[in-house]
């Protein structure tokens, strides 16, 4: 079975419009995702009482990892799960924050994106594989971080993952947990081009705010959808590189009793 054998799990919110439960994802022994374990959104700064409410009494959220970078957090807010008792936030930045890791992003208006931060070249892949690997080079331990919340968020809820539109940060770190959790490699890419469902929602929402227009404007919407085979490379170069993504997890000190907890957690 395969993700696109049954119904995705998508949330309808007033202020999001890429939420979804990884619930059902098919394992590849067998079973799927548990339900109300792990979830996936674009940026939440925009949430209505009522997506409030419906986040955290229907669908359980206790924690949310919110991958986005300290100046897009400065300039979009952090969001109203922020003030709720029930909820830990969790700011776990993919790119080098100044001040923290690196002075190189010293700006409070540019995001790293646009003055061009990426790992270290890979002659001969493609400029969105190049970016997701920087994601892995720079900052490992907040993948690391991300990990452990989802597999142990408070109250036993679930976890929400989320970044700016939920395509790319958001992907790489659902994408590990899933390939962690056993999951069918083949239904792992299609979660991650599910996006693509509502790209244009997405570059709507993102062309509606000064911090993103840029990346957005002047063109069509189904640029930035997100492509199979991004992901499916990513997967392939943690195998060639490393034996696998779990081995690379291992490698930056996700344990072994850290992999069962995930594991258990996600599919019990």
């Amino acid at each position: 079975m395969t993700l696109t054998d049954a119904a995705p799990r998508w949330i309808d919110l007033e202020g999001a419009v890429n939420a979804r439960d990884l619930g059902g994802v098919p394992l590849c022994q067998g079973g799927a995702i548990a339900p109300g374990r792990l979830l996936r959104s674009d940026n939440l700064q925009d949430l209505s009482a009522a997506d409030v409410a419906h986040l955290v009494d229907d669908h359980g959220v206790r924690a949310v990892v919110d991958l986005r970078t300290g100046v897009e957090v400065r300039l979009e807010g952090p969001g109203p799960l922020l003030a709720h008792d029930r909820v830990v936030v969790e700011h776990r930045s993919l790119y080098p924050e100044a001040g923290e890791h690196t002075d190189v992003v010293d700006a409070d208006t540019i995001v790293p994106w646009q003055m061009g931060i990426g790992g270290a070249p890979i002659p001969g892949e493609s400029p969105t594989v190049q970016t997701y690997m920087g994601y892995l080079e720079h900052r490992p331990d907040s993948v690391i971080a991300a990990l452990r919340t989802i597999a142990d968020p408070p109250e036993g809820g679930a976890a929400l993952v989320h970044c700016a539109a939920g395509k790319d940060r958001t992907g790489i770190v659902v994408a590990l947990a899933l390939d962690a959790a056993g999951a069918d490699r083949d239904a792992i890419v299609a979660d991650y081009a599910l996006t693509a469902e509502r790209i244009e929602a997405i570059v709507a929402r993102l062309a509606s705010s000064p911090t993103y227009a840029r990346d957005v404007e002047g063109h069509a919407a189904d640029r930035h959808a997100p492509r199979p085979g991004s992901m499916r490379r990513i997967l392939e170069l943690l195998d060639e590189r490393h034996g696998s993504p779990a081995a690379w997890l291992r490698e930056q000190g996700f344990e072994d009793e850290a992999l069962a907890a995930l594991r258990a957690r996600l599919t019990a």
